[in-house]
C-alpha cells in the first residue's frame, strides 16, 4: 500500500476525543493560570488499532481588571452642625469597594464634593461643602470608622472577589439647618497588585504577546480593562436643633401694694422666666446651659424674703427649672441650678423637638 493510500485509510478511520470540546471560558480564572487542552487521535489500519497520536495546547489566562464601588447604607448619613472627623463622634460616609478582577490588585482612592445645587442621592440637593475631607480604609476589627484603628489611605492587595470598606470623613460646618445636604463621590482606581505595603502603579494594556501558542509563559499575560475606575455618591444630611429663647419678667410683689397689682418700684420682687423651645422636627438639643448675669444691674438676687411687709410676700425659691413659665411640669434632667456673685446659671439637660423647658429665678429692684 502506498503511503498516500495508507494516509487515506488512516484518515477514513480517524475518531477524535478532545478534552474541552466546548469553549473554555476563563472569566473567573486567576490571571497567570495556565490552561492546557490535550487531544488524542485514535485510528486503525486494516482493522488494526494503531498507536494513538496526542498533542496539547497551553495558554495563560490574561488579567481582567474590573471593580465595583457602592455606598454601603442605602440612606443619607445624619450629622449635626459642628460635628468633626475626630473622636468620639466622627462624621463619616461608608462605601464598599469590590475587586471584580481575576487577580490581586491595589486601589487608589479619591473623594470629591458635589456641585452646589446638584441632586444628592437621598436628600434633595447639595447645599454645603464638608471641610477637611479624608479617606480611610477599614483595617480594625470594629465596624464603623475608628480614628485610632482605620488609618490606611489606599486599598492594598485586595484579593479577587473580595471587598473592602472605605470611609470618607470630614468636618461639618456650623450654621446649617435641618435637611441641608452635602454629596460626596468616592472614586476607586485600579493599580498594580503584588507590591504589598505600597500603592502599585498603572497596569500596561496590550503589552504582552499572548498568542496562545502553547508557551504558557507568565510574561505573556495581557491586561484587559473592563473598568479602570468606578465611583458612587453618598451624602450627609443635617439634623440640627432649632432653638429659640424668650426671656420674660413678672412683678410678683412690691412693698406698697403687696401682691395686689404690684409695681416695679424699689424693693419689688420680680420673677424672670427664660424659656427655651426646640422646634418640632428638629434634632434634640443637648446640654442646654443658661447663664444670666445681673451683677451690673439695679437688681439683687432674691435669696431671702423680707421679714415684714404687706401680705403674701413671695417665697425665695432660688433657681428652679420647669416646663412652663408658671412653674408647672418637672424638668427631670435639669442640673447645676444656682446663683453666684449675681450670675444665675443652670443646665436644662436635653430639650427634645417640640418641647419647651424653662429656668426661673427671682430678683428685687434695688
Amino acid at each position: 500500500m502506498t503511503s498516500k493510500l495508507k494516509l487515506l485509510v488512516a484518515t477514513s478511520a480517524v475518531t477524535a476525543a478532545m478534552l474541552g470540546a466546548n469553549p473554555a471560558f476563563a472569566a473567573g480564572t486567576t490571571a497567570g493560570d495556565a490552561i492546557t487542552n490535550n487531544v488524542t487521535v485514535n485510528y486503525q489500519v486494516g482493522g488494526v488499532s494503531q498507536t494513538a497520536e496526542t498533542d496539547s495546547d497551553t495558554f495563560t489566562v490574561d488579567r481582567k481588571l474590573d471593580l465595583t464601588v457602592s455606598e454601603a447604607n442605602g440612606a443619607a448619613q445624619s450629622v449635626t452642625p459642628g460635628q468633626t472627623a475626630g473622636a468620639p463622634n466622627p462624621a463619616f460616609l461608608t462605601y464598599t469597594v469590590t475587586n471584580d478582577s481575576n487577580d490581586v490588585v491595589d486601589f487608589e482612592l479619591s473623594a470629591a464634593q458635589q456641585t452646589t445645587g446638584a441632586a444628592t442621592p437621598f436628600s434633595g440637593t447639595d447645599d454645603f461643602d464638608v471641610t477637611g475631607l479624608q479617606i480611610f480604609v477599614e483595617s480594625g476589627a470594629t465596624p464603623g470608622y475608628q480614628p485610632a484603628e482605620d488609618t490606611a489611605t489606599f486599598i492594598d492587595e485586595l484579593a479577587e472577589d473580595a471587598n473592602a470598606t472605605v470611609y470618607v470623613v470630614g468636618d461639618i460646618p456650623l450654621g446649617l439647618a435641618t435637611g441641608d445636604a452635602a454629596g460626596i463621590t468616592l472614586t476607586a482606581t485600579i493599580k498594580e497588585g503584588a507590591t504589598g505595603g505600597s500603592l502599585g502603579g498603572d497596569y500596561t494594556v496590550n503589552a504582552g504577546a499572548n498568542t496562545e501558542d502553547g508557551t504558557g509563559a507568565a510574561s505573556n499575560i495581557d491586561n484587559v480593562y473592563v473598568n479602570a475606575s468606578a465611583s458612587d455618591t453618598d451624602n450627609f444630611v443635617i439634623s440640627a436643633a432649632n432653638v429659640s429663647v424668650v426671656k420674660s419678667s413678672t412683678v410678683l410683689w412690691d412693698p406698697v401694694n403687696g401682691s395686689s397689682n404690684p409695681k416695679s418700684i424699689p424693693g419689688a420682687v420680680i420673677e424672670y422666666c427664660i424659656a427655651v423651645t426646640n422646634a418640632t422636627g428638629s434634632a434634640t438639643a443637648t446640654s442646654v446651659s443658661i447663664s444670666d448675669d445681673i451683677s451690673a444691674l439695679d437688681l439683687s438676687f432674691y435669696a431671702t424674703a423680707p421679714v415684714s411687709g404687706p401680705a403674701t410676700i413671695p417665697t425665695a425659691n432660688g433657681v428652679v427649672s420647669a416646663l412652663a413659665c408658671d412653674g408647672s411640669g418637672t424638668n427631670a434632667d435639669a442640673s447645676g441650678l444656682g446663683e453666684s456673685g449675681g450670675i444665675i446659671s443652670g443646665n436644662l439637660g436635653d430639650v427634645a423637638a417640640g418641647a419647651t423647658e424653662t429656668l426661673l429665678f427671682r430678683a428685687t429692684v434695688d
